[in-house]
C-alpha cells in the first residue's frame, strides 16, 4: 500500500494540555513520519505513512486525547505527497487574524500531588509544581499561542533539569508553559509588619502556626488573594466579618480531604467528583448533623457550606493535616465588600493592611484576576452560581456562525460575552458593578479576552436598564467607534443564554419562565417575575406577577420590611398589625414614609419582581427584614423550608396576571395561626412551582408550544429547581435549564449575544 500524506487542524482546547506530546506519541506509535505545530488557530499536524497507520492514529486521537482538552474541531484533509525522515514537534506559528480557545486553570493533578510529598522528589514540598496537566492557564496567560514567551513565567529561566523535561516530548511537562522547580522558579515568603519574616517552608510553617494563633492571612492563590482564617476560631471569624464589612454572607471553607468534609457535609459521589475534578470549585453541600456549629459560625442561617478542597500545591501545604492545625480554614476572596479581589503583591498590601495580620505571598504574577467558582447540584449534575477558575474562559459553542461581537452584560455578578465564529466566550465573574474598583477591572477583563482571543467587536450589545455602567460602557463606545449598540431587555436575555447554552438552533419560540429580583421592563417598570413566549430575535409578555410599589426604590432591597408593608397595603390588610415581624421591625416614622410612598407613587416604581415577593414573605414570617448581602431573604426562606410539607400558597392566573394578594393574606394568615416557619416557606414555595406549571400548560394549549427554558436568580433555589424540572417533565415538556452558566445575571450577557445577532448580525445560520 503507498504511503500517503495527510494535513490535520484540530481546533478547541488543545494548547497547555499536553496536546503535541500525544501527538508525538501516537505517531511513533503508529510509525509515522512528518510534524505537529500549535498556531494561533489550533493545533496543526501533517502526517506521512501507510493509509491503515494513519487511519489509526487518526481514530486514537479522536477517541483518547489529553484529558483537559476539549476537541471542537477536528479536520482531516490530503496533503501532496512529502516523506519526512522521523516525526518532529515546530514551534509555534502566529497569524494575527487567528484566534483559539484557551484552557482555564486546572488543579494539581494526582501525580503532581504524589510528587509534592515524595521527599525523594526533586521538587519535594514546592509550591508551585505543576505539569501539562494542571497549573496555572487563563490566569497568566498574556497572549496567544500559549508559549512561555507569552505567560508570566517568561521572566523566569529553565534551570538544566527543567529544561530537560521541558524539551523532552514523553515527559509530562513538555512545554509545560509554567514548569519551574526550587532552583528556578518562584518562591514564597511570609511578610507582615512591613518586613519579610520567613522564606520558603518556613514562611508555610510561620502562616500555619499563625492561623493557629486566631490571625488573619492573606494567602495569594492561583487567581487572586484568599483571606484565611481558622473556621472553628469563632472570635477569628467574627473578626474577619467585621473587618471585611461581611455581617451575614456565608464564608467559603477549605479543608484537607474529602474525609474531612464528610464530618460538615452530606457528600455524595456527584459531590465528590465535582470537588476532586480538575476545576475543584466551591461545592455548596447540605449540613450533616455534625456540621451544625460549623455552619453556625461560618454561615449563620444557611442550610448548606460551601467547601473547596486545595487545588494548588501552596493550599495543599498549607491545609495539610500535620500536628494540632485545624480541620477547616475560611477561605474567602480578599477584598473589601463589593470591591474586587486583590491579586498583584504590591496592591494587596495596600489594600488588605486593615483586613490581614500577615502576607503570604509568591513572585509568580498573576496576569488576570479570577475568582473560585461556585457550584450546587440540580438533578445530579453541576449547577453553576458563580462561574470563574476552572471554568473560564471556556467558551460556550454557538447554534449559530457569529460577526465579532461584545455584549456588555449587566449591573450585578456581571460577566461580559465576546462572539465571534461558533463560539461564545462568556468572561469569568466580574462582579457587581457598583464602583470604580470594579468597573476598572471589567474594562481591563474586556480588553484582555479581545486580545487574547483576537476579536474586533463590530457590533455591541448591552441591558436596556439606562443607568447600568456596563450599559455607559458599551454607549459610549458604540459612540466612539461609531458602532451599531442594540439594546436587549433583561428577561429576554436570560430565556436566549438558556436557549443557547442548550443548543437550540430554531426559530421556533419557547415558554420562558424568567424569575429574578430585577430586570428593566419594555415599559419602564421593574421586571421579575415573567412567563414569556421567547425566541432569539424577539419575545411575548404572557404573564407575570402583578406589579406593587416599591417604596423607596433601591431602600427596598435592602429592607424586605417595606417590601412586606407594601404588599400589606395593596392586599388590604392592616399595615398596622404588631403581630407581624415588619410591623414591629420598622419604626412609625419609616412606616409613615412607606404608606406616603406607596399612596402617592413617590420614589416606589412599580415593580412584578418574584424576588421582592421572595423579600416580602421572609419579612412576614419573621425571618429577615434588613438584608445583610443580596438575597439574603429568599436564600434564608429557602433554607426554612419543610421538604415534606405539601401544601401550597394561592396564586391564580387572570388574564395576563399572577395575583399575588391570596398568597399574601394566607401567608398573614398562617402568621397569625402560629404556623412554623418551615411550612410556611414551603407553601410558598409549592405556590410559586404550581403557578408556573399552571402558566406552561395554558400556554401549550394555546400555542402548541411544548418547550420550557428556566432563567433568572430565582431558579439558584434548588429547593424549585429540584422541583420544578420533574414536574414539568411528568407533563411531558422539554425543559431547557443552565449547565454551562449560572441562571443568575452571569449568563445575560450570552443572552445579549444571542439577541443581538438574531436580529442581523449572524453571519449565516
Amino acid at each position: 500500500m503507498p504511503a500517503i500524506n495527510v494535513s490535520i487542524n484540530i481546533q478547541g482546547i488543545v494548547q497547555g494540555v499536553g496536546f503535541r506530546p500525544t501527538v508525538f506519541i501516537y505517531a511513533h506509535n503508529h510509525h509515522l513520519t512528518g510534524w505537529v505545530m500549535n498556531s494561533a488557530h489550533g493545533v496543526d499536524i501533517e502526517l506521512h505513512g501507510n493509509e491503515a497507520d494513519i487511519q489509526a492514529f487518526i481514530d486514537e486521537l479522536r477517541s483518547a486525547p489529553p484529558k483537559q482538552a476539549k476537541i471542537d474541531l477536528f479536520t482531516v484533509t490530503k496533503a501532496p505527497t512529502f516523506i519526512y525522515p522521523d516525526f518532529s514537534i515546530r514551534d509555534s506559528v502566529d497569524n494575527p487574524e487567528d484566534f483559539l480557545p484557551v484552557s482555564p486553570d486546572l488543579a494539581i493533578c494526582p501525580d503532581c500531588r504524589a510528587e509534592l510529598f515524595s521527599t525523594s522528589d526533586r521538587r519535594f514540598r514546592y509550591p508551585f509544581i505543576n505539569c501539562t496537566n494542571c497549573g496555572p492557564r487563563f490566569s497568566i496567560v498574556q497572549a496567544v499561542p500559549y508559549d512561555r514567551p507569552s505567560t508570566t513565567m517568561k521572566d523566569f529561566n529553565l534551570c538544566p533539569d527543567c529544561a530537560a523535561e521541558y524539551h523532552d516530548p514523553r515527559d509530562r511537562r513538555f512545554h509545560a508553559q509554567p514548569v519551574a522547580c526550587p532552583v528556578c522558579g518562584p518562591g514564597v515568603w511570609l511578610q507582615a509588619d512591613g518586613e519579610k519574616r520567613a522564606e520558603g517552608e518556613e514562611a508555610i510553617q510561620l502562616a500555619r502556626a499563625l492561623i493557629m494563633q486566631g490571625k488573619i492571612l492573606a494567602l495569594k492563590g492561583l487567581g487572586g488573594f484568599h483571606l484565611a482564617c481558622d473556621a472553628h476560631n469563632e472570635q477569628a471569624v467574627a473578626l474577619l466579618r467585621q473587618r471585611k464589612q461581611r455581617s451575614g454572607k456565608p464564608f467559603a471553607l477549605m479543608a484537607a480531604n474529602l474525609e474531612t468534609i464528610r464530618r460538615y457535609a452530606v457528600l455524595s459521589h456527584a459531590g465528590e467528583e465535582l470537588l476532586t475534578g480538575p476545576q475543584a470549585p466551591i461545592a455548596l453541600l447540605d449540613v450533616a448533623p455534625g456540621g451544625k456549629e460549623l455552619a453556625k459560625i461560618t454561615a449563620p442561617g444557611q442550610k448548606r457550606l460551601g467547601f473547596m478542597i486545595p487545588y494548588t500545591p501552596l493550599h495543599l501545604l498549607i491545609t495539610e493535616p500535620a500536628g494540632n492545625f485545624t480541620d477547616v480554614l475560611v477561605m474567602t476572596s480578599a477584598n473589601l465588600s463589593e470591591e474586587p479581589i486583590a491579586y498583584r503583591n504590591e496592591q494587596a498590601l495596600i489594600n488588605l493592611k486593615d483586613l490581614a495580620d500577615a502576607f503570604l505571598m509568591h513572585n509568580r504574577p498573576i496576569n488576570m484576576r479570577v475568582d473560585d467558582s461556585v457550584v450546587s447540584m440540580v438533578q445530579d449534575e453541576p449547577y453553576l452560581v458563580r462561574r470563574a477558575r476552572g471554568y473560564a474562559p471556556m467558551p460556550v459553542s454557538l447554534p449559530v456562525t457569529a460577526e465579532p461581537l461584545l455584549a456588555a452584560g449587566t449591573h450585578l455578578k456581571n460577566t461580559f460575552c465576546l462572539a465571534r465564529d461558533r463560539y461564545a466566550f462568556v468572561s469569568h465573574y466580574i462582579g457587581d458593578l457598583e464602583n470604580q474598583e470594579t468597573l476598572t477591572s471589567y474594562k481591563e477583563a474586556v480588553a484582555h479576552y479581545e486580545k487574547l482571543f483576537r476579536i474586533h467587536p463590530r457590533a455591541l450589545a448591552c441591558d436596556m436598564h439606562p443607568d447600568y455602567l456596563a450599559t455607559h460602557y458599551a454607549s459610549q463606545r458604540a459612540e466612539q467607534e461609531g458602532l451599531p449598540l442594540i439594546k436587549v431587555q433583561h428577561h429576554h436575555a436570560h430565556i436566549a443564554a438558556c436557549l443557547a447554552e442548550n443548543q437550540w438552533n430554531s426559530k421556533e419560540k419557547v415558554i420562558g419562565l424568567a424569575f429574578d429580583g430585577t430586570g428593566y421592563g419594555t415599559d419602564g417598570t421593574i421586571w421579575g417575575g415573567e412567563v414569556l413566549i421567547a425566541g432569539y430575535a424577539d419575545f411575548e409578555r404572557r404573564f407575570h406577577l402583578a406589579p406593587v410599589p416599591l417604596p423607596g426604590g433601591d431602600l427596598a432591597v435592602r429592607k424586605p420590611a417595606r417590601m412586606a408593608l407594601s404588599y400589606l397595603l395593596a392586599a388590604g390588610l392592616d399595615p398596622e398589625d404588631q403581630a407581624l415581624a415588619p410591623v414591629k421591625y420598622l419604626s412609625k416614622l419609616e412606616a409613615d414614609a412607606v404608606k406616603n410612598q406607596v399612596q402617592m407613587g413617590f420614589n416606589a416604581p412599580k415593580t412584578s419582581s418574584l424576588g421582592r415577593l421572595f423579600d416580602a414573605v421572609a419579612s412576614l414570617a419573621g425571618l429577615v427584614q434588613e438584608i445583610t448581602y443580596e438575597a439574603e431573604g429568599a436564600i434564608v426562606l429557602e433554607a426554612m423550608a419543610d421538604p415534606d410539607e405539601t401544601g401550597d400558597y394561592p396564586l391564580p392566573i387572570a388574564g395576563n396576571i399572577v395575583n399575588p394578594i391570596p398568597l399574601i393574606k394566607a401567608v398573614v394568615q398562617d402568621v397569625h395561626n402560629q404556623v412554623s416557619t418551615g411550612v410556611i416557606s414551603a407553601r410558598f414555595h409549592n405556590g410559586i412551582l404550581r403557578a408556573a406549571l399552571e402558566a406552561s400548560l395554558q400556554i401549550r394549549s394555546e400555542t402548541g408550544i411544548n418547550q420550557v427554558a428556566l432563567s433568572g436568580g430565582v431558579w439558584q433555589n434548588l429547593f424549585l429547581a429540584n422541583k420544578m424540572i420533574p414536574w414539568l417533565r411528568q407533563k411531558r415538556f422539554m425543559v431547557f435549564y443552565h449547565h454551562q452558566l449560572p441562571p443568575n445575571d452571569g449568563c445575560v450577557s450570552l443572552g445579549q449575544a444571542m439577541v443581538a445577532l438574531s436580529q442581523g448580525l449572524s453571519a449565516k445560520e
